[in-house]
């Protein structure tokens, strides 16, 4: 009897656990009032709520985040797109080359431009020629009453550019600063004279020295362009 009575009790036992927990599935749940949350209740969340999104708290809803955060996700990454599509490299690598690129820019925006004149060859050569003297040419500079005396030197190539340049060089910078510019042609080479009148000047032609000297003045790039369009009486 007695273990009968114990078997009675266990299941009243249990019928009376499921019974609370199917209640408590069946309750609405509902948010805290405010004088709950002022007395520091526990809140709870109720999904019947206007403007709550239940899937954003239930973790079997995160296709559905996936959908509303999509289209903004995929506009972010287009935008990220074009802004590196913008990105493009400026350097041409190669200071001759940047040149002549320059030039040929230069000559397709121009429509009055005749291609059938256009020798961008000699301006290669041209560029070879100024690499040689700024790279390798041999100078020797001696201070004179009024400036300065500069004495190039070079072998083969480096020769052959000099003889063609520092005296192209040389009618073109008389005259800047108020110079007198001047070159004769020696066996090796060409002596180069660069003198002022004014003390100042002076000054700043020994300071400048060949190389400083030589990039003086604004006529080099429209130099380039007029051999370009073969408008130039002489070649170097």
């Amino acid at each position: 009897m007695k273990a009968i009575i114990r078997s009675a009790g266990v299941a009243m036992a249990i019928a009376t656990v499921v019974t609370l927990f199917a209640a408590a599935l069946t309750q609405p749940i509902r948010a805290a009032s405010p004088e709950e949350a002022h007395a520091g209740a526990p809140a709870t969340t109720d999904h019947s709520v206007a403007g709550h999104d239940p899937s954003a708290a239930a973790p079997g809803q995160m296709p559905g985040m996936m959908q509303q955060h999509g289209p903004q996700m995929m506009q972010m990454h287009a935008k990220h797109a074009a802004m590196m599509g913008n990105v493009s490299a400026s350097m041409p690598g190669q200071d001759a080359f940047g040149a002549i690129q320059e030039i040929v820019r230069m000559l397709e925006a121009d429509p009055t431009t005749d291609w059938s004149k256009v020798n961008l060859e000699a301006l290669r050569q041209h560029l070879i020629d100024m690499n040689e003297v700024t790279l390798k040419a041999d100078v020797a500079t001696k201070p004179i009453d009024g400036g300065l005396e500069i004495t190039v030197t070079g072998s083969g190539r480096t020769l052959a550019a000099i003889q063609r340049m520092i005296p192209a060089h040389a009618l073109e910078i008389n005259g800047v600063n108020s110079w007198s510019v001047n070159s004769a042609p020696t066996a090796n080479g060409v002596l180069l004279t660069v003198v002022s009148s004014d003390p100042k000047e002076v000054q700043h032609i020994r300071g400048l020295g060949f190389i400083g000297i030589l990039v003086s003045g604004s006529h080099h790039q429209p130099h380039h362009l007029a051999m370009a369009k073969s408008e130039l009486s002489h070649t170097h």
